[in-house]
């Protein structure tokens, strides 16, 4: 048998390099599409910042807690422990019982079972103690994310105060614990664990994201506390623990007062960024439910993001791309140049009214501040202007356009339904939306 000639090889091989492929452009239903998990474009995505399991001081397993909330329509969630970010191997006391923690562990054991539930019988003082194990925030994690559906984000509750005032922010999407350090005032103990919290972002390249937490809570922080706070750019303006006074009181002003007062003055005065408010449940309790119980699916933010992704998330946040709610669903927020526009999804036998703020430039912001019992300046309360409302809609669509002479404008929806088990007593469903500044020219 003759050798094939070389010019046959060479069109031999030609020949082989030119056939299609399976997955090359002869074969164009072979392609993957995109994947299921990337949207097309971006969408609005429901979320809670704010919580608390066994890691801390709330009454059940963090799986658990997960789980309720993927299962109750959530797109992600962030575990916020005081102080400590669930990574360390960690045993506590617990058996099945009647106690509150049996009643916990029971409830795990039915939803997870033996497999994944880590218990054990150790000596503790001569006494043989039951324990289970808490899985750490990287372990239980791969148990509940679900690619585009459901995202757990590390956390942690920095808790910290100035002589009696409670001081605590949360830090999102934190790699390593942080230590709550000391300041010289209130706003200086803002500052200095605020600060904690963009170093870190910036030494791990981690995208982060800090707010402060229930301002009216041991009425520790007023507005005048946040006003020059750089660093400060989310709050706490609804928060679902039953404690915390977002309504404020006779001589102490409510979260969104406060929230109007930040924005008239960093805005009108001192030429800083706008103040976003968010939304949380702040739970605690899932074993008992009532309105003496910090329970979870009072308070949540939506962000309109591309992907569930944290970095799509916080991105979102931080352009000020999301709304907060207890109940009202918004299907559209435009904030275009300078006119601000709300959509609202209509519930069936459910009313609507849509209130537009405003504070104008030439208002007086100049606080009046007065002293509560112990001698202690509270809030300014301001005589008129501040958070003006300018205009009431029962429109299921409406829209405001800013003026010339406006710093900014927020819209709030009150909806006629009762708010499902409230954090405050006749508290109706409602959304707010991110103030609207005018446009750079």
């Amino acid at each position: 048998m003759r050798p094939l000639q070389p010019l046959l090889l060479l069109a031999c091989a030609v020949a082989l390099f030119t056939l299609p492929m399976v997955w090359g452009e002869g074969d164009n239903e072979s392609k993957p599409g995109l994947l299921p998990a990337v949207a097309q474009g971006p969408k609005w995505l429901k979320g809670n910042l704010h919580t608390h399991s066994l890691w801390s001081d709330g009454d059940d397993f963090p799986e658990m807690i997960g789980d309720w909330y993927k299962r109750n329509g959530y797109q992600f969630l962030a575990l916020t422990e005081h102080n400590v970010i669930a990574e360390k191997e960690r045993w506590i006391d617990a058996k099945v019982d009647e106690s509150n923690r049996g009643t916990a562990l029971a409830k795990y054991l039915n939803r997870f079972g033996e497999s994944w539930v880590e218990r054990r019988v150790v000596d503790v003082k001569g006494m043989p103690t039951s324990q289970v194990r808490l899985k750490p925030f990287r372990e239980f994690r791969s148990l509940l994310e679900e690619a585009g559906k459901f995202l757990l984000v590390p956390a942690e509750e920095i808790t910290h105060k100035y002589v009696k005032a409670p001081v605590h922010m949360n830090g999102i999407n934190l790699r390593d614990t942080i230590a709550p350090i000391d300041g010289a005032s209130v706003e200086e103990t803002m500052k200095v664990n605020l600060r904690q919290v963009a170093d870190q972002s910036k030494r791990t390249g981690w995208p982060m994201l800090a707010f402060l937490n229930h301002p009216n809570f041991g009425w520790g922080v007023r507005a005048e506390d946040m006003v020059l706070v750089e660093e400060l750019r989310f709050f706490e303006l609804q928060n679902g623990h039953p404690t915390v006074y977002n309504r404020g009181d006779s001589t102490h002003a409510s979260c969104e007062r406060l929230w109007d007062i930040i924005l008239a003055l960093r805005l009108g005065k001192h030429n800083l960024a706008p103040l976003y408010g968010l939304a949380t449940d702040d739970a605690h309790h899932y074993l008992d439910y009532g309105k003496s119980k910090a329970n979870p699916g009072r308070a949540w933010v939506m962000v309109k993001a591309p992907v569930l992704t944290t970095e799509a998330l916080l991105k979102a946040m931080q352009a000020g791309d999301f709304y907060c709610s207890t109940g009202v669903v918004l299907t559209d927020v435009r904030r275009d140049k300078n006119t601000l526009a709300v959509k609202i999804e209509a519930g069936a036998g459910i009313t609507y009214k849509t209130r537009y703020y405003v504070t104008r430039t030439d208002t007086p912001l100049e606080s009046k501040t007065a002293k509560d019992k112990d001698g202690k300046p509270i809030t300014g309360t301001f005589d008129t202007g501040v958070g003006e409302m300018v205009l009431e809609t029962d429109a299921l669509e409406s829209s405001y356009t800013l003026k010339a002479n406006e710093l900014y404008v927020r819209a709030r929806v009150d909806s006629s339904k009762p708010q499902y088990n409230p954090g405050e007593p006749g508290d109706m469903e409602r959304a707010w939306t991110q103030p609207l500044t005018p446009a750079k020219p």
